[in-house]
C-alpha cells in the first residue's frame, strides 16, 4: 500500500517550500529540505503493549524484561513486560514536588547503566517548593527489588531555569557511547537564555552520570563559570529529543516556532542559532527570528533538515538498529507531537539527511507521540501523548 495523499503531501511540502522561496526575510537562512522518498511500502506493524496512562513522556528498559514509564503529571508505573497487553504495576515515589504545569512535570527518564548492580535510574522533573517554581532538575532514584517503590537517591543536577507555565521544558536524557549523560533542555521561553552560556536552558548538557558534574573534555571546561563548563552545545529554543548513533554522532530534535523545526548534528561547543533577544536588544520573545540565525551569527551549525513552513512539533528521536529492521536499519525515527506521525529519515555517514518518509501505520493513527526508545528486543516502542488513555505501542518491521 503506498503512502496515503496526506502523508505525502507532507513529505513534499519542505521541498515545494524550498523551491517557492518565503515571505520572511530571514528564509535563505533556512538549511536545503531533504529529497522525499516514498517508493515503497513502510510495512511496519503496530501494536499496543499498555494503555491507561497520562502523557507518558519516557521509557526506560530493565534488565528483567520490566520497564519504567514516566508520566508528565508525576507518576510512574512499571511495565510487567514489553508484549502486547502487559500489566502495568505503580510504582510508589515521592513526586509531590513536582510542578506539573503545562509543558512541565515528570520528564524524561533514563536507566542507569550500572543498573543491574546499583538499580539505579535518572529522572528529569519541574521543581517547586510551597507552590513556588524554583528549577528542573535531575534526580536520581533506586528502584526496590520488587519494582513496587522508588526512593530518592539525591539531586544529581539543579539549577535549570524554569517557568512557572511549564513552557519551553523540555528535558530528554541519554547516554552517549562513551558513558557520558546527555541532557537537552529548553529555553523556558524566555528571550536571552538560549545564547547565555552562564544558564543551563536552551542547551545540551554533557555531565558525569553518576556526579553531575562537567567531564574533562567538555569544550567549555576551562571557563570560571561552572554552570558553562556542564554545557556541550547550545543557542537550542526547546530539543527534546537527543539520538546518540553508534560510531559516535549525536543528533537532537528540537520544535521551531511555528515554522522549522530541525534535526541537528551536534558538534561539540557549536552554538545553534536560536536568539529570540536579536542580540539583546529586544526584551520580549521574539518568536519572528530565523531557529539558526545565519546573520547574527555566521558560525551557527546549520540544520541537517528543518521542516520548513510548517511544524510537527518533533519530539523525541532514536536511531533503529539491526538487521530486525530490514530496509529501516539505520534510520533516524522521531515522533512528532502536532503532526501525529513518526519521522524516519534517511541519514548519510556525514550526518547530512537524504530521505524522509512517513510510513502511513503511524500516521495520524494513534494521536501525539512522544517518546520514543528502541528496546533490548530490537522494537521501536512510542508512547502517545493525547491526555487519556494514553499508550505505548511496539513497532517492529514486518
Amino acid at each position: 500500500m503506498l503512502l496515503r495523499r496526506s502523508a505525502a503531501f507532507a513529505l513534499l511540502l519542505p521541498l515545494i517550500s524550498g523551491l517557492i522561496g518565503c515571505t520572511s526575510a530571514d528564509s535563505t537562512d533556512r538549511p536545503a529540505p531533504a529529497s522525499t522518498a516514498a517508493s515503497a511500502p513502510s510495512a511496519l506493524r503496530v501494536e499496543i503493549v499498555a494503555a491507561g496512562l497520562e502523557h507518558p513522556w519516557d521509557i526506560g528498559f530493565l534488565p528483567d524484561g520490566t520497564a519504567l514509564v514516566s508520566q508528565r503529571p508525576g507518576r510512574l508505573v512499571l511495565l510487567a513486560d514489553h508484549r502486547p497487553g502487559a500489566l502495568v504495576r505503580p510504582v510508589q515515589a515521592d513526586f509531590g514536588d513536582v510542578l506539573a504545569e503545562g509543558e512541565g512535570g515528570l520528564m524524561g527518564l533514563l536507566v542507569h547503566p550500572s543498573f543491574a548492580a546499583n538499580r539505579r535510574f535518572i529522572t528529569c522533573q519541574t521543581n517547586q517548593e510551597n507552590g513556588t517554581p524554583v528549577d528542573i532538575r535531575l534526580i536520581t532514584w533506586r528502584l526496590s527489588e520488587d519494582g513496587s517503590r522508588a526512593d530518592r537517591v539525591g539531586n544529581l543536577l539543579i539549577g535549570l531555569p524554569v517557568n512557572r507555565s511549564g513552557r519551553h521544558s523540555g528535558c530528554r536524557l541519554a547516554l552517549a557511547e562513551d558513558g557520558a549523560l546527555l541532557v537537552s533542555t529548553g529555553d523556558t521561553a524566555r528571550p536571552t537564555i538560549a545564547q547565555d552560556r552562564g544558564s543551563l536552558g536552551g542547551k545540551v548538557l554533557r555531565v558525569n552520570i553518576d556526579t553531575g558534574a562537567p567531564l574533562p573534555d567538555n569544550p567549555f571546561i576551562a571557563s570560571p563559570n561552572p554552570s558553562e563548563r556542564l554545557l556541550y552545545t547550545y543557542g537550542h529554543r526547546n530539543p527534546q529529543g537527543v539520538a546518540p548513533r553508534p560510531g559516535g554522532q549525536v543528533f537532537v530534535a528540537e520544535h521551531g516556532p511555528d515554522v522549522d523545526d530541525e534535526i541537528n548534528l551536534l558538534r561539540p561547543g557549536g552554538n545553534y542559532g536560536w536568539d529570540p533577544s536579536r542580540g539583546g536588544t529586544e526584551s520580549s520573545y521574539d518568536e519572528s527570528v530565523p531557529m539558526t540565525d545565519l546573520r547574527r551569527f555566521p558560525d551557527a551549525v546549520k540544520a541537517v533538515w528543518s521542516s520548513g513552513d510548517r511544524t510537527e512539533a518533533v519530539c523525541a528521536a532514536t536511531f533503529l538498529t539491526g538487521p530486525q529492521w530490514k530496509r529501516f536499519d539505520g534510520m533516524l525515527a522521531v515522533t512528532a507531537l502536532k503532526g501525529s506521525k513518526l519521522l524516519l529519515f534517511g541519514v548519510q555517514p556525514d550526518g547530512s539527511v537524504h530521505q524522509v518518509e512517513i510510513p502511513p501505520e503511524l500516521d495520524d493513527t494513534h494521536g501525539r507521540l512522544r517518546a520514543a526508545r528502541q528496546g533490548p528486543d530490537g522494537a521501536l516502542y512510542i508512547t502517545t501523548s493525547n491526555g487519556t488513555d494514553d499508550k505505548v505501542l511496539r513497532i517492529t518491521a514486518s
